[in-house]
């Protein structure tokens, strides 16, 4: 990916268990800590560097409960740059973390939009202007830069972007995030859920409802889901609606997505609906990095 570099020295080794991020300021820490706590990481802002040792231990020792842990220190503490050396060589010695340092960096231009638009001083030029304090701050954290196992350019990066840049930097080939994807029943009569990504209207297949043998029951019988996926136009349907999933998801997942609702509406949410549902589920089978979820939102509705 444009601004990650250099490689790693294994680009095949595990996803790192402790990570350092820093940087300037207006790099995009607050987002990377954001990205990274989605990402499964125990995360911890501003902390004093003196402290990240026992932040190590105290969530990675023996017997601790974390997987995964990351820090971000900047220019906030003051010791970072008469500490930070020493501290970090301590944790790269402890073959058991694993330890990264990730420098987030950006461009002079970049991080002068991101001021003025935050409107918040810079930390190093309170009282001098913005220029001031970036070009201060890039030069008194270049031998911390020149540490990194990762140097990150996020001038052009979105929130997204760089949500995928630390998935892929911290899971190496792994470039497909976990997402969640629920196939909903609901009735039109009881309103459309407001969790709803999309929404499919079966109201055009036969209504059970209007069978009295069938009334009572609900589209997980195998007499109601028999009688609608009999219908001329339920194969069609169910065939696009798989391609167009297919199609879909992944690239939810590419943009950074974690839940996914598909929603599938009938009149009352009881019949047609709840049988499309259940004969979709099967078919959407293989996609990688999934984790489904069937919900019936108003079968047992009167």
């Amino acid at each position: 990916m444009t601004g990650v570099h250099p490689e790693p020295a294994n680009p095949n080794s595990r996803s790192p268990r402790f990570v350092v991020v820093t940087g300037l300021s207006g790099a995009g820490k607050s987002a990377a800590i954001r990205a990274l706590e989605d990402l499964g990481y125990l995360c911890v802002d501003n902390l004093p560097t003196v402290l990240i040792p026992t932040l190590a231990d105290l969530t990675l020792g023996d017997g601790a409960t974390y997987d995964a842990v990351a820090v971000v220190v900047d220019v906030r503490d003051r010791s970072l740059l008469d500490q930070f050396s020493g501290v970090f060589q301590s944790l790269q010695a402890r073959q058991n973390l694993g330890t990264w340092l990730i420098f987030l960096e950006a461009s002079d231009g970049a991080l002068l939009r991101r001021f003025s638009e935050t409107r918040r001083p810079h930390p190093l030029a309170p009282t001098a202007s913005v220029i001031e304090g970036i070009l201060a701050e890039r030069s008194r954290l270049r031998p911390i830069k020149k540490m990194a196992d990762k140097v990150l350019d996020t001038s052009d990066l979105t929130v997204h972007e760089l949500r995928s840049a630390f998935r892929e930097l911290t899971q190496g080939d792994s470039k497909q995030t976990q997402l969640t994807t629920t196939l909903l029943s609901f009735g039109f009569k009881y309103g459309v859920p407001v969790e709803a990504d999309l929404v499919l209207d079966v109201r055009f297949l036969p209504n059970p409802y209007f069978v009295p043998d069938l009334r009572p029951l609900t589209g997980k019988e195998p007499a109601v889901r028999d009688y609608v996926l009999a219908s001329e136009t339920a194969g069609p349907f169910l065939d696009k609606t798989t391609d167009l999933l297919r199609f879909l998801i992944p690239n939810y997942q590419d943009e950074g997505k974690s839940y996914l609702t598909v929603a599938i509406g009938c009149t009352g949410g009881r019949h047609r609906s709840v049988a499309i549902v259940n004969a979709i589920r099967p078919r959407v089978n293989g996609l990688a990095g999934i984790r489904w979820r069937t919900r019936h939102r108003d079968v047992a509705m009167e």
